[in-house]
């Protein structure tokens, strides 16, 4: 991307939106385009038509999203299913109708079956069912990448779809609905300042996952941008995978927690393992480099600075 280029990022006060609007900034890119949901919502086909034919961005890195965690996907599927297609709908074709160089689609790991083979290679896409607790919003991510392609194959675009891992940092949402580490960090700070004797946690605590720093993700993201040229979707990860329970203990650690950890299985799991195959990536010359500790140190120091 040119130094001076119109780059419009989606969805920029949420946790990986909000991340990539300061790795473009520190990166000297100062031409960037945000409209918060109030000013534009993402839904609404005239509204964002209307952007685009004002604003003509140059490359669009869409993080918009309606997300959240097994809770949320539990009591709201018709919103993640219908929020998340009309909002990938209007940015992907309107980017390919006001002439977009290149757009960076966000999906997520949830895309892959719930029963994948580990760790998760692109190539394992839509060869099983999805896990039913996030299936609106894994069935609405899965077309919003295929539209991609689509328009890629039709219209000659250059639109590259990137899967990450469980993202977590600052402007997360930290409540029950919110991804693990964010609700993780809410509970384990409230029962810290409530003085309570233990912290009760959804599921069994085996799941396996991995653990994806915001920041990490967006520089990710736009080294993507200028080395990525690929149709297939690619996976951005760590490496590393980290169960529940390892994930619930550090953050007990980090928060000077001193009660105990209860799990309640009556509570569902989600998936039972979730890690990428990130090969192709390294090989493209990137990797992760904030280790989970580090970053769940300086998410806990935000959100209490924050609360």
């Amino acid at each position: 991307m040119e130094q001076n280029a119109r780059i419009y990022v989606a969805g920029h006060t949420g946790l990986i939106g909000s991340a990539m609007v300061r790795k473009l900034r520190s990166f000297g890119y100062s031409n960037i385009l945000t409209k918060t949901h109030k000013e534009m919502d993402l839904i609404q086909n005239e509204k964002v038509k209307e952007f685009f034919e004002k604003e003509n961005p140059q490359y669009v890195f869409l993080a918009a999203a309606k997300v959240g965690g097994i809770y949320a996907n539990n009591t709201y599927p018709a919103d993640f299913v219908y929020e998340n297609l009309m909002i990938q709908t209007n940015v992907i074709d309107l980017s390919y109708r006001y002439g977009v160089k290149k757009l960076l689609f966000l999906v997520s790991s949830c895309v892959y079956p719930k029963m994948c083979q580990q760790p998760m290679k692109e190539e394992y896409l839509m060869t099983g069912p999805l896990e039913p607790t996030n299936e609106p919003f894994g069935i609405a991510k899965l077309a919003g990448m295929k539209m991609c392609q689509a328009y890629n194959r039709q219209y000659g675009t250059n639109f590259i779809s990137a899967i990450p891992a469980n993202v977590y940092g600052i402007n997360d949402h930290f409540d029950e609905e919110g991804h693990v580490v964010a609700s993780l960090i809410k509970k384990f700070h409230e029962a810290k300042v409530k003085g309570e004797e233990y912290v009760t946690i959804w599921g069994t605590g085996r799941p396996k996952r991995e653990f994806l720093y915001a920041d990490d993700l967006a520089k990710a993201c736009i080294f993507l941008m200028d080395h990525y040229q690929e149709n297939e979707p690619i996976n951005v990860g760590t490496g590393v995978g980290t169960s529940v329970s390892e994930l619930a203990e550090l953050m007990k650690d980090v928060a000077e927690f001193k009660g105990s950890i209860h799990y309640d299985h009556t509570k569902p799991d989600g998936n039972p393992v979730r890690l990428l195959d990130i090969e192709k990536i390294k090989a493209l010359g990137w990797s992760a480099k904030v280790p989970l500790e580090e970053g769940l140190r300086a998410t806990y120091q935000w959100y209490q600075m924050n609360l």
